[in-house]
């Protein structure tokens, strides 16, 4: 492929590169090396969200030097640029968090605004922590211009006393050692060596759930989500998708016409037969925004619902990205969901092919225990679930993979943000069956929708995850595990039903028909309604007091723009 098969008087670059106004334009690219030639091709941003904040990102930048090989190889321009990311294992647990949700809409912004503001053809863009992935494939989304979206790779997983275990092990220590379970040397020694490597977390948490989501909604080459980090496949992935760019470029095919509503459908199922992440509950709405797609928490959760639970991924089961990739990487779950009729086959890619094209090659591995046939399923439903009732008219989801039980009711606790429930489950100032509530932790109240990790781990570290309940406005971590509900709507901070709880309130939970009540009758709730005053919130000002007057509820996916139903014009048509 060269170059001059491109005709640059169709694309956004030629604002910048063609004709005799564009003389000062060109001048920078020379300061900065290029060739006449190199100015004339098309350009193609090459985006990651490279960072020294956590081991999800730091190999970022090495694959990103792959990507451009490809892209120059295939006869384009490579233009490389950074954005942030916001790493949740270090935010968690303090009002660091609050940052962590608004760093989606940063990314997907800057993105815009960089490919925007320099005209550039095509987008390849590499992700590895949580929120960098929803955001970059946003970004895709919106500009519409010929994109691949590239995960940066899970970690290597860690070993204590001869287990595999994940960071979520050592949120989970930490309970285990608040109970007395755990010495100060054995929780020293699990720090130590939960984290081997470079990569993102290793279980099916946020990262993984969304790389699988890559993959199945078409943005990613097959196989791509699987090599860890550290491995040098994971490089020569990154060269293939600078190639694939161009040969999407070259035949005109945009991330709209690969991210239909079946596709949105595909991404739904492999995350509730992976038992992935609650947040993709989040993440996918916001994604269908940005092409005007209806495509709520409710449709999320009905495609839940119907799709069976067939990969034994941490945080509920036994396996890690890593064994997921020794036994032939995501297209063996997805070979595994077409061939058992759960996955549409017809939903294009940017191979250029087909789904089920792509997987012609690909024979369902028998011999291993991580991904089982639809025919033989862990469960015969997904391992997350919607729920809607009196305590949470615009829904709610719960992760229950890996649960035993399905239904609980107990007495409310309430407490109104995060810190304070932690420093009272760390204190073990709870009883057995009780539903722990934290609220004014929604997108609006916290504001930033906070993860609730540590409280959620300490519990089941204390050996009471079966035994309390947890109900939140905000969100889970995707390493969470237990009877822990989250995003539910509306929040408090709009006064809820949640807002309106008080300790000793009963509330009934059936995650088996999808129900979560409230037993207190309607004329109370009014009178408590005109009671109602919201707590004082310190953020006044500052890119979160921005984010809180902007965004909307999580069932629509917790986003701060109008998205495509809205749109009057495309970037990538300019």
């Amino acid at each position: 492929m060269d170059g001059k098969t491109f005709d640059k008087s169709k694309l956004p670059s030629r604002h910048v590169t063609e004709g005799p106004t564009r003389a000062p334009h060109r001048s920078y690219y020379y300061a900065m090396g290029l060739t006449e030639h190199e100015i004339h091709q098309p350009f193609v941003g090459v985006a990651s969200c490279w960072n020294e904040a956590a081991p999800c990102n730091i190999s970022l930048m090495r694959q990103a030097q792959s990507a451009k090989t490809g892209v120059k190889e295939a006869g384009g321009t490579p233009r490389e640029f950074c954005t942030i990311t916001v790493t949740d294992g270090i935010a968690m647990g303090h009002q660091g968090m609050k940052s962590s949700l608004v760093s989606r809409e940063v990314i997907a912004d800057s993105i815009e605004l960089t490919m925007r503001g320099h005209c550039y053809d095509a987008l390849v863009g590499i992700a590895g922590c949580d929120k960098s992935l929803p955001g970059i494939m946003m970004s895709m989304l919106r500009l519409n211009v010929p994109s691949v979206f590239l995960y940066g790779g899970s970690i290597l997983p860690g070993r204590f006393k001869g287990h595999d275990v994940t960071v979520v092990d050592v949120f989970e220590g930490v309970g285990m050692h608040s109970a007395g379970k755990m010495s100060d040397a054995e929780l020293h020694e699990l720090e130590c060596g939960a984290c081997p490597s470079a990569g993102s977390c290793g279980g099916q948490f946020t990262a993984n759930t969304m790389a699988c989501v890559s993959e199945a909604i078409g943005l990613a080459l097959p196989g791509s989500a699987g090599a860890p980090a550290p491995y040098e496949s994971r490089d020569l992935f990154a060269v293939e998708s600078g190639r694939a760019v161009m040969r999407l470029l070259a035949d005109g095919i945009r991330p709209r016409d690969i991210c239909t509503r079946a596709a949105f459908e595909n991404a739904a199922k492999i995350v509730a037969a992976t038992g992935g992440s609650t947040n993709a509950a989040l993440h996918l709405p916001a994604m269908a925004n940005e092409i005007g797609i209806d495509f709520d928490l409710f449709d999320v959760a009905e495609i839940f619902k119907k799709t069976p639970y067939i990969a034994d991924l941490k945080p509920g089961g036994k396996y890690v990205a890593k064994d997921v990739y020794d036994i032939g990487g995501v297209p063996q779950i997805m070979k595994a969901m077409l061939d058992g009729g759960v996955l549409n086959g017809d939903c294009l890619t940017v191979t250029g092919k087909t789904i089920a094209q792509n997987l012609e090659g690909v024979v369902f591995n028998t011999n291993q225990k991580v991904v089982y046939p639809v025919s033989n399923p862990i469960t015969p439903t997904g391992g997350v679930v919607g729920l809607k009732g009196t305590l949470a008219p615009e829904g709610a989801i719960v992760k229950v993979a890996g649960m035993k039980t399905l239904k609980f009711r107990g007495p409310a606790r309430c407490f109104n943000c995060e810190e304070d429930a932690f420093a009272a489950v760390d204190a073990r100032q709870y009883k057995d069956g009780d539903i722990i509530i934290i609220r004014y932790e929604g997108p609006k109240g916290g504001p930033g929708m906070r993860e609730m990790l540590s409280t959620t781990a300490a519990l089941y570290g204390q050996g009471v995850g079966d035994k309390v309940a947890l109900i939140t406005d905000g969100r889970f971590s995707g390493g969470t595990r237990g009877f822990c509900i989250g995003h539910v709507g509306p929040e408090a901070a709009v006064c809820g039903p949640i807002a309106l709880v008080e300790d000793g309130d009963m509330i009934t939970i059936d995650a088996d028909n999808g129900v979560i009540d409230l037993e207190v009758d309607a004329t109370e709730l009014e009178r408590r309604r005109k009671l109602w005053k919201a707590p004082a919130n310190m953020y006044q000002s500052g890119a979160l007091r921005k984010f809180a007057d902007q965004v909307g509820p999580a069932r629509y996916g917790a986003v701060t723009h109008a998205g495509g139903k809205a749109e009057a014009h495309v970037y990538a048509d300019i």
